[in-house]
């Protein structure tokens, strides 16, 4: 009789219990390791006198059916749908999101600009169309035109990734950016219109306790997760890990969610070669506030605001007490600032702070009537990874190698991928299914 394949897998985040969930269906064991003391990775959350908090903004958006009867499955009637209401500041005013599709209320000058710029791109790419744009800067000004490339697109994404739009490739946009038709932003921009567009038009979430109860919901069917268990090595010789403890675990198969940069420190006897492509890797990071508040009194029950504006430090805002009533104390709100930042666009961590309260008083989501009453930080080391033009390469490289070893990586970190959270339990399908 054929010995089983011992396959571990590193990280209990929703693509590595994924990975587990799908390879039990199969009856196939695994040991999952995580260095945390409690599964779910940055789909947890946690109660702060009262409120509750994710770690930054954590929503699912199906568009595989497999995915959605999975999820719904797992939470049952726990998982709400909801309709998008998300909104863009710009010119000291609110307009729906995406922006390219609602330029009514901006400054008549900045409408004009926005739309003429958009009848020229349309010309411009009927009379050329196979024309390739080679960056992400000029794919904005090809496919929205000046205007709207220098109001929203090009600051926000600059703000976002913290990199100049032309360093970007454009291998990331599938289904991300929404791209409207001509005659529905003249429509958006002769009145407010309620037409939602884009990948995220309806979204679920927990009825309550946060977005932790997928990954819970997925774990507590697993036989064998370990917690508090960091590797600290990876030895591809022998096929073992080490952990920070000093206990060792062999390996046919590792499944890895470990952020890749990161297995450039864990992997022993790394060549000079492949040292040199895992420097190559470029990310962002993610600075989270989450405040609980005095009040509940967004009359709009928006979702979260997009700020493209440099003189603002944070780049989107959301409200979790919009997702879910039940993440508060009655009669209370709570939202989360997001800041990006990385090595090439630093910040002052001892300054954030007050920088963030400072600009929220100015965007009027504090105020003495609506004041924060819990806080709570997170600094999230990896937030997406950077598709700058050696990402296509380095990325193939480091799997072609990693695989070569019996290492699946997985997840958007493991991976190295822009994931949603549906991206992320079929990337786990997926590793499984390679096993």
């Amino acid at each position: 009789m054929k010995a089983q394949k011992r396959i571990l897998i590193v990280g209990a985040g929703i693509a590595g219990l994924s990975a587990a969930w799908h390879l039990q269906q199969k009856d196939v064991p695994s040991l999952v390791l995580e260095k945390e003391d409690t599964p779910g990775g940055l789909c947890r959350s946690k109660e702060v006198h009262g409120f509750t908090f994710d770690h930054s903004g954590h929503l699912m958006h199906f568009k595989n059916p497999y995915v959605f009867k999975l999820v719904g499955a797992l939470l049952g009637d726990q998982f709400v749908r909801h309709e998008r209401s998300a909104w863009v500041s710009v010119c000291g005013r609110y307009t729906r999101y995406p922006f390219q599709a609602n330029l009514f209320g901006l400054p008549p000058q900045i409408m004009k600009e926005c739309l003429e710029g958009f009848i020229r791109a349309q010309r411009k790419r009927r009379n050329d169309p196979t024309k390739k744009p080679l960056n992400f800067s000029q794919w904005t000004q090809r496919t929205f035109g000046a205007g709207i490339a220098r109001h929203f697109m090009d600051p926000y994404n600059a703000k976002f990734w913290t990199v100049s739009p032309k360093e970007l490739t454009c291998e990331w946009l599938k289904d991300i950016v929404p791209v409207p038709v001509l005659h529905q932003v003249l429509e958006g921009a002769k009145k407010e219109s309620t037409k939602q567009l884009g990948y995220n038009v309806h979204f679920w979430y927990p009825r309550r306790g946060g977005i932790e109860q997928l990954p819970w919901a997925f774990a507590k069917s697993l036989k064998n997760i370990r917690t508090g268990s960091e590797i600290s090595r990876i030895d591809i010789a022998k096929k073992e890990v080490e952990l920070t403890s000093g206990r060792k675990e062999k390996f046919d198969v590792l499944i890895s969610t470990i952020p890749l940069p990161e297995m450039a420190r864990k992997i022993r006897g790394l060549s000079g070669e492949m040292r040199a492509a895992f420097k190559k890797l470029r990310w962002n990071s993610i600075f989270n506030v989450n405040l609980g508040l005095s009040s509940c009194g967004d009359a709009l029950k928006r979702h979260w605001i997009y700020f493209p504006q440099k003189e603002t430090c944070f780049f989107r805002v959301g409200f979790p007490y919009n997702f879910s009533s039940a993440l508060t104390p009655a009669g209370k709100g709570s939202l989360y600032a997001e800041v990006s930042y990385s090595g090439h666009k630093p910040i002052d961590k001892r300054k954030i702070v007050s920088r963030i309260f400072r600009d929220l008083k100015k965007a009027g989501l504090l105020s003495s009537k609506n004041r924060e009453c819990v806080t709570d930080i997170n600094d999230i080391a990896y937030g997406y990874p950077i598709y700058d033009r050696h990402y296509k390469t380095v990325r193939k490289k480091i799997h072609s190698f990693l695989n070569s070893h019996g290492i699946i990586p997985c997840g958007r970190y493991g991976s190295w991928k822009y994931m949603s959270m549906e991206d992320a339990i079929l990337d786990g399908k997926r590793a499984a299914e390679s096993v």
